[in-house]
């Protein structure tokens, strides 16, 4: 999924070998008949973004294809409702507009079969075309981006499929453009100029495109051609580019030595930069991700972070996953409890592949570790399954993405048990290359039995039956100082005296989302309540990436009146609270000085790969 990095918290963002010949088979129409098109051939695509397109923020789209049956056998064109990786159904069909059909140079009938599959009746075999017009002003990683002189767009906003027909057949891409503009897709380039091939639907759709005025640049990376493209010009300095093509350089082998497999001829990193964000996403694909970045953010220490985590998914997520994805439905949501194992223990590879290559330090991997237990702590409990499935609903209780730092968290846990079983000789990374051979490599997902028999297998037969019921399918904390001192590691507490107002908080577009207030607490006596929305504390807007800092400036005012304004059903409130100050147990996590010899080796082997 989009990894994403934000100021105010870390919120932690898939080819095939084998493909089914009936991926769309279950979609039903109206009536609840199932759908199948016509078949067709000859599929071709041409997307055209110029100039007047990118002023008017739009794509034009047209399709041609060879209708095959009779003029009885409509051919059933879809659209995918949403972009793996990205775990949301976007409903891309809405931004469609001017939608027509012609054949022979002759308007043909067409109507609706579902909100996302237009039924063409076809007069007799022969060529068919259509087109039309898509509002691109999105910016998100899977959607579809336009500005003047640049645009993003994915596949899955632009390209029909015939729904029922599956994903086996190949198609071409050619991009009308300007004539000095650039055009970057990790594809293959096909023989006419502007032109890509794919042999399946969904190579189709997972390499996004830039189109438009934007910064080239490359760098031999493990033996193969990382290229970065940036927009808007001129965003990245050269020192930026340079710095993270060496970051990527010491990192990526780290990655590459988990599977032992190396599965690119090239990479893309597709890079957007821009004044209106506040933080760090990104989507990752075949051999290609696509970023989001705050203008002023690029020398920030999450960066290689966000990259090393959407490089990991080029092999757990884009290749090895959960049989529930695979293969990939694009005409409904496909939830799975297995979203921790493909993000979660994910962003625990980017954290472990940055310490490895020397990117960062293990105080570095200790203080990123520090803060995914305390996001854990400070959001209700639940159990990672649960928060895996939940992620296509997207949560307003503050636990919509923590499948990310707990399911890193448990990544942790496991890489500790199972090298603490074997005797530090093996880990988790013998757990993902197994998968990944036996699975992946054998043109499937995994399934639960498959992943906890490699799991109990590195771990030389320990049984993790109790390990699942508690931590897994169940809500229990984890016990870290247990699992810690397995590693060499330990937390220390320190107490001190902070400004608190005792309720919970959510990110909501206008502030913070108050989820829960103690009825003991400062704010109960204010007046706030569930669901208020924070916009100011102390003066500081909780727009503000460092809104927090309200408390260390009320930290020696304990007794003096806090100002608070707030929204209550879309209404401005200001109200006042009274300073108080709680005692507030700070947590560190550092070596153990007095950890024995085998937990200094699982340490080494944790930090050093």
């Amino acid at each position: 999924m989009t990894r994403s990095q934000n100021l105010r918290t870390i919120a932690f963002a898939f080819p095939f070998v084998m493909l089914p010949a009936l991926l769309f088979a279950q979609t039903r129409d109206s009536r609840g008949a199932p759908l199948r098109s016509a078949a067709i051939a000859n599929v071709k695509y041409t997307v055209t973004f110029k100039a007047l397109q990118g002023v008017a923020r739009v794509l034009d789209m047209a399709m041609s294809f060879t209708a095959t049956g009779g003029a009885k056998e409509p051919v059933l064109l879809g659209l995918p409702v949403w972009t793996p990786g990205s775990y949301e159904v976007a409903n891309f069909a809405r931004n469609i507009t001017g939608f027509t059909v012609t054949q022979r140079g002759q308007p043909v009938h067409w109507d609706k079969a579902d909100p996302v599959t237009w039924r063409i009746f076809a007069e007799g075999a022969g060529e068919v075309q259509v087109a039309f017009r898509y509002h691109a002003d999105t910016l998100d990683n899977g959607a579809s981006w336009a500005r003047d002189e640049f645009a993003l767009f994915n596949g899955t906003n632009l390209f029909l499929y015939p729904a029922g027909r599956g994903t086996d057949f190949p198609a071409t891409v050619h991009i009308e453009t300007e004539g000095g503009w650039r055009v970057t897709t990790g594809l293959t380039e096909a023989a006419a100029p502007r032109s890509w091939t794919a042999q399946n639907y969904h190579d189709l759709v997972d390499h996004p495109f830039f189109v438009g005025r934007f910064d080239l640049d490359s760098a031999m990376v493990a033996g193969v051609w990382f290229r970065l493209s940036s927009y808007p010009t001129g965003s990245v300095k050269a020192s930026q580019r340079l710095r993270l093509f060496d970051q990527l350089g010491h990192a990526i082998p780290q990655e590459i030595a988990v599977f032992g497999d190396n599965p690119w001829r090239r990479y893309e990193i597709m890079q957007i930069a821009d004044s209106s964000v506040n933080g760090m996403s990104a989507l990752e694909h075949e051999n290609s991700n696509v970023a989001v970045i705050g203008a002023t953010l690029l020398d920030e220490a999450f960066v290689p972070s966000v990259y090393a985590h959407e490089i990991f998914h080029a092999f757990n997520v884009k290749r090895l996953r959960p049989i529930d994805m695979w293969p990939y439905r694009y005409d409904q949501w496909e939830p799975t409890p297995w979203l921790w194992v493909s993000e979660g223990i994910t962003d625990y590879y980017a954290d472990l592949a940055l310490v490895r290559g020397g990117v960062t330090t293990a105080g570095a991997f200790l203080g990123t570790t520090q803060e995914k237990i305390d996001r854990v702590n400070d959001t209700a409990p639940i159990a990672l399954e649960d928060a895996s499935l939940q992620a296509w609903i997207g949560m307003t209780d503050g636990t919509s993405d923590i499948y990310y730092p707990k399911g890193s968290l448990a990544g942790l846990a496991l890489d500790i048990l199972i090298r603490d079983a074997s005797n530090n000789a093996a880990s988790l990374d013998n757990v993902m290359r197994e998968l990944y051979k036996s699975t992946y490599k054998n043109g499937r997902g995994f399934t639960g039995e498959e992943w906890w028999g490699a799991v109990s297998r590195a771990a030389r037969g320990m049984n993790f039956t109790d390990f699942i019921a508690r931590y897994v399918d169940g809500r229990a904390p984890f016990p870290w100082t247990e699992w810690l001192a397995k590693a060499g590691w330990r937390i220390r507490s320190d107490t001190t005296r902070e400004a608190r107002l005792g309720v919970t908080l959510a990110g909501d577009s206008a502030g913070v989302r108050v989820m829960t207030v103690d009825p003991t607490s400062v704010a109960a006596s204010a007046g706030i309540q569930p669901g208020d929305v924070l916009t100011a504390i102390g003066g500081i807007s909780t727009k503000d990436p460092q809104w927090q800092n309200w408390r260390a400036k009320y930290a020696k005012l304990e007794g003096t009146a806090l100002p608070i304004a707030l929204t209550r059903g879309g209404k401005p409130m200001n109200i006042s609270a009274i300073v108080r100050l709680a005692v507030l147990i700070n947590q560190r996590l550092e070596e153990d000085p007095a950890a024995g010899e085998k937990a200094k080796r699982i340490r080494i082997g944790i930090i050093k790969g």
